[in-house]
């Protein structure tokens, strides 16, 4: 009857195994040197905005594809991407990974990116599935009639009859235009189109908004 036979523990390794064990230690290796240090990388922002994930390698020099959430103004303007695993608690520093973008540009709607750290595909193809965060200073100046989202989180949206509605909590985008997704005291949610005949005026800075919007709609 033939049985399996064990490995001797004293037999050698095949060059096969030794090559693909020592890849896979240098991927290990590069990833642990993308963490943010105290002493040495940048420390972890507080600043910082989710803005797209990566959907894996490009080409074979260490390249990135990046999916962004919205608009890639953020990503190719910033040079200091944070990059979080799926998995990662958001509190654990350690987690994150410091991507210094070298060169990014455009492709297909996704931005691709090299960094002097991430040096072949076998790394880039590590970070598949992170979440892309880039820190709010890092954004490009918006336009006079243009404001980021993250801008408007938290301001208190008041009534042409200074009556508060409540604060913004989240926006949506219902394909056509912006919605302000805004949370009264009582809990009470309303959803106002973030567009110029409901929206009167924004001050960033001031954290208020102001809108032509009734407390009964």
């Amino acid at each position: 009857m033939t049985r399996p036979v064990s490995t001797p523990s004293g037999a050698r390794k095949s060059p096969v195994t030794k090559a693909a064990e020592t890849a896979s230690q240098k991927v290990a290796e590069r990833l642990q040197a993308l963490r943010p240090q105290v002493g040495g990388n940048p420390a972890l922002p507080d600043d910082l905005v989710e803005v797209g994930y990566v959907g894996g390698a490009y080409g074979i020099r260490g390249w990135i594809k990046v999916q962004p959430h919205g608009d890639a103004d953020a990503l190719l303007n910033a040079r200091t991407w944070w990059l979080k695993p799926a998995a990662a608690v958001p509190a654990a520093s350690a987690e994150w990974r410091v991507f210094s973008v070298g060169t990014s540009r455009e492709h297909s709607g996704t931005v691709v990116a090299g960094s002097p750290a991430v040096p072949d595909r076998n790394v880039a193809e590590a970070l598949r599935g992170c979440a892309v965060w880039v820190s709010r200073a890092e954004f490009p100046e918006p336009d006079d009639d243009e404001f980021y989202w993250v801008d408007l989180i938290g301001a208190t949206v008041v009534n042409e009859q200074q009556e508060t509605l409540g604060t913004v909590a989240g926006l949506i985008d219902n394909g056509a235009h912006q919605i302000l997704r805004v949370v009264g005291e009582d809990d009470v949610e309303r959803l106002v189109p973030f567009v110029e005949v409901y929206v009167k005026s924004v001050d960033v800075a001031g954290k208020r908004i102001v809108v032509d919007w009734g407390l009964d709609y």
